[in-house]
């Protein structure tokens, strides 16, 4: 009897306790609906109307991109896609959300001009944000991740609490922005991703317990710390993928990141590559059958001062080089790094390179926000283009180089590899490595080459890069962008 009595007992707890949990659940369901409700009415009562000559409203459109001044491949893109639709949509009202509270809007202006040969046909209105610093990976030595795009919502918060557009693009990487400006905002929401925040690349190193940037060597030598990290990034994943299906419109910007973004957000329907605008008109007009051959030979990278980008491989691999030559052939080789600092976490990264080409003894320039004239100066002047970034979503400075007549040597993975070093019509474009012995393998064969060869190979390059073009991207970011204007 004692059985049955204590199943009965058990049931009419549990029966007892049901109502009550339930009346709890939807309770503090309505509650959530509710705030939910007035959040979006308090919001909504904040956004401005500005009626235009034809007495029709004003559409506000708003870019997302807190470090605008700097001079990378994704600010290029910010500025070409603001000039597509300021000669489209010559009436709307344009916004840029930016942290960069050490410039005035007249600087970054001429900031954009001086580094992209880029100027605005009509005025930009700037929101200067205050907790940019939310969003910086040294706030959050662990779960990196997690705490930049928990920070990113803040930040967008406050974005959006200072101007509430119609039109909400987000030009940088902040996906756990987008649900909050469309459902709280109430805007037509879009994004052009540069790189995914996590990948399946990433899920893979970190199963197979590889040591990278982003995967410390005490994690991936400890299978307990492995297998949890992994759980992280897997639950990571998901919220991801939820937060970026919220977009209306997203653009990518390579083969490789359209694969990925499809395996996490699933929107096929409304995924599309819009290929980065490149400035390759300006480099064309370099002469490189004129200057290209000298004695002396430099060796060339672009790219902005971050960890991913492993301008260490590019130093060890230019001294592997230097170990195969005489002193007489080393004199005529140099290593030049260009690129943009965006912090003082950028800035000490350059300290860290030049200690470590000073313990190897070998001499390397290092330019660090330089002016437009003075990339293509140095880009003329270059026998080979450098590239070290493994799984390199594109590569706008791969681009330039190819463009500009260096002989392009760059990572054999993701965007280089699939998109850009390919053939064209059936003849070499480049070359790609993967390692310090393969890329100084790889630059000694270059430099091996006649010159007749290596002006082939350039020929072929220059005539591959017309996809990249501004005009290619401002045809292709106007035609993905226009159901957010419908």
């Amino acid at each position: 009897m004692a059985g049955p009595m204590c199943l009965c007992g058990m049931m009419r707890l549990l029966t007892a306790l049901f109502i009550p949990v339930l009346i709890t659940s939807v309770g503090l369901c309505l509650i959530f609906v509710l705030l939910f409700i007035c959040t979006r009415l308090w919001v909504q009562r904040k956004k401005k109307v500005e009626i235009g000559k034809d007495g029709k409203k004003k559409k506000v459109v708003a870019f997302f991109h807190p470090y605008c001044n700097a001079g990378g491949g994704g600010e290029r893109v910010l500025w070409c896609a603001l000039r597509s639709l300021q000669k489209r949509y010559k009436d709307a009202i344009y916004v840029i959300y930016t942290g960069d509270k050490d410039a005035s809007e007249e600087q970054i202006l001429n900031g954009a001009a001086a580094r992209f040969n880029i100027k605005l046909s009509h005025p930009v209105r700037f929101i200067f944000l205050e907790k940019r610093g939310l969003v910086e990976a040294s706030c959050y030595p662990r779960f990196t991740l997690l705490g930049q795009s928990l920070g990113s919502v803040v930040l967008g918060w406050e974005a959006l609490t200072k101007c509430v557009p119609d039109i909400y693009i987000d030009s940088m990487g902040y996906a756990f922005t987008l649900p909050l400006f469309k459902y709280l905002g109430g805007c037509h929401v879009g994004c052009y991703v540069h790189y995914p925040t996590i990948s399946m690349d990433m899920l893979s190193v970190v199963r197979s317990q590889h040591a990278r940037f982003n995967n410390a060597a005490f994690i991936s030598n400890n299978p307990v710390l492995s297998r949890l990290k992994l759980i992280y990034y897997y639950l990571f994943a998901l919220f991801y993928g939820w937060v970026g299906s919220c977009s209306d419109v997203i653009m990518v910007n390579s083969t490789w990141t359209f694969s990925h973004i499809l395996d996490l957000w699933k929107c096929s329907d409304r995924t599309s590559i819009v290929y980065p605008p490149c400035d390759v008109q300006t480099f064309l007009e370099i002469d490189i059958n004129q200057h290209k051959e000298n004695e002396e030979h430099s060796v060339v990278s672009i790219g902005q001062f971050r960890p991913e980008k492993d301008h260490p491989l590019q130093i060890r691999a230019f001294a592997a080089l230097l170990e195969k030559k005489t002193a007489e052939q080393r004199a005529k080789l140099k290593l030049i790094l260009i690129g943009g600092c965006r912090n003082d976490e950028d800035e000490l990264r350059v300290s860290e390179l030049k200690k470590l080409s000073s313990e190897l003894g070998i001499p390397v320039e290092f330019k660090v926000n330089v002016p437009f004239e003075e990339l293509k100066k140095h880009l003329s002047e270059a026998t080979i283009g450098l590239h070290t970034m493994w799984n390199e979503h594109f590569g706008i400075g791969i681009v330039e180089c190819m463009a500009a007549g260096t002989i392009i040597l760059a990572h054999n993975s993701g965007g280089p590899k699939l998109d850009i070093v390919v053939p064209h019509e059936e003849q070499q474009t480049g070359f790609l490595a993967d390692s310090v012995d393969s890329y100084a393998a790889a630059m000694d064969h270059i430099l091996s080459l006649t010159p007749e060869q290596r002006l082939s190979i350039r020929q072929n390059a220059r005539l591959s890069v017309g996809r990249f073009s501004d005009q290619e991207f401002e045809a292709n970011f106007l035609a993905s962008s226009e159901p957010l204007f419908k």
